[in-house]
């Protein structure tokens, strides 16, 4: 048992230390595929954003979570998925990215990344699950990393910075997702054609950064306060 753990605490800091590198390559990778031109690119990318999950993933396993610890963010991905379903009439309102930016600042940012991943996921049994679930699951799940390093750095008890992020994660989202859809379907790949992709859907990403900047509005101080004192009650 001790020759397992010892085996494991090496692994686990060589995931960590993977993460940014793993989560940073997918962007860099879709801005010089863009830049090269090449087009129909879809399933490199797809590669990529494949392995940055599963290290992800594996990263939050080999933590070796207790089952107290696990349950506040699986209930967490439930209300985000459940979230989304609810507020399916409304194009781009949605709680996700802000319910996995709580669960990052509050229960860490791997809590946050799999609180995305897994709500996006989820959800896309209802919506419909297709190649663009992986790019879902990683844009939602970088939203909330990237909340949960925030959160550790003490940026998002002010509020410009929560609001901010809040409405910066709606374009960072449709960015990763318009790469996805210009990357594998645009063709030819010139500029043009990019920028034209991208205007089309920036008044949804807009919309879905306000949404996210309400809802954080919202749920920010009555959950955060809620599962800070389950983390505090049961030492998470």
């Amino acid at each position: 048992m001790n020759a397992q753990k010892q085996t494991r605490r090496p692994l686990a800091g060589l995931i960590r230390a993977a993460e940014v590198p793993a989560l940073v390559a997918v962007p860099a990778a879709m801005a010089a595929l863009a830049a090269a031109g090449v087009s129909a690119s879809a399933g490199i990318t797809l590669v990529m954003v494949a392995l940055a999950l599963a290290l992800m993933l594996a990263g939050y396993e080999a933590s070796r979570p207790a089952l107290r610890q696990l349950m506040p963010t699986a209930v967490l991905a439930a209300l985000a998925a459940a979230g989304r379903v609810l507020f399916a009439p409304l194009p781009d309102v949605k709680p996700v990215s802000a319910i996995a930016i709580v669960a990052g600042a509050a229960l860490g940012r791997r809590s946050g990344f799999v609180v995305g991943a897994l709500a996006a996921l989820l959800s896309n049994f209802f919506f419909g699950q297709g190649p663009w679930t992986p790019w879902q699951m990683y844009a939602w799940g970088l939203v909330g990393y990237v909340g949960g390093v925030l959160g550790e750095r003490g940026l998002l008890s002010r509020s410009p910075a929560l609001y901010g992020w809040g409405l910066l994660s709606g374009l960072v989202y449709g960015l990763i997702l318009n790469g996805y859809h210009v990357l594998g379907y645009v063709q030819p790949l010139t500029w043009p054609a990019v920028l034209a992709a991208c205007a089309a859907s920036l008044p949804l990403d807009v919309t879905h950064g306000v949404a996210t900047a309400a809802f954080l509005a919202a749920i920010w101080l009555p959950w955060g306060r809620a599962i800070r004192r389950v983390v505090a009650k049961y030492d998470l």
